[in-house]
């Protein structure tokens, strides 16, 4: 259970990050290749292709990051028994 709340909040996090990502690339992308204004071509480049596409590729790698976190096993702590135990 702690892995699947983990994964779906990793999920949400992750796609609210590759989006701001995917924005920013997309904005270098369009200054790079000096992409066309015309008609709002290079906004609805980078909120239609850009954005969403960072979004699902963050998603996923955010809600694989916390599930492997939560399944992680932690070592157990040492036993505290005595060689010789008194009488």
């Amino acid at each position: 259970m702690k892995a699947a709340g983990l994964g779906c909040l990793g999920f949400v996090l992750g796609a609210i990050v590759g989006g701001v990502i995917g924005v920013a690339l997309g904005f270098v992308w369009i200054n790079v290749f000096n992409t066309s204004d015309f008609e709002g071509y290079s906004g609805m480049l980078v909120f239609f292709t850009f954005m969403p596409i960072g979004a699902i590729l963050g998603g996923l790698l955010g809600a694989a990051a916390l599930a492997a976190v939560a399944l992680r096993v932690e070592p157990a702590p040492p036993s505290r028994e005595t060689k010789n135990p008194p009488n």
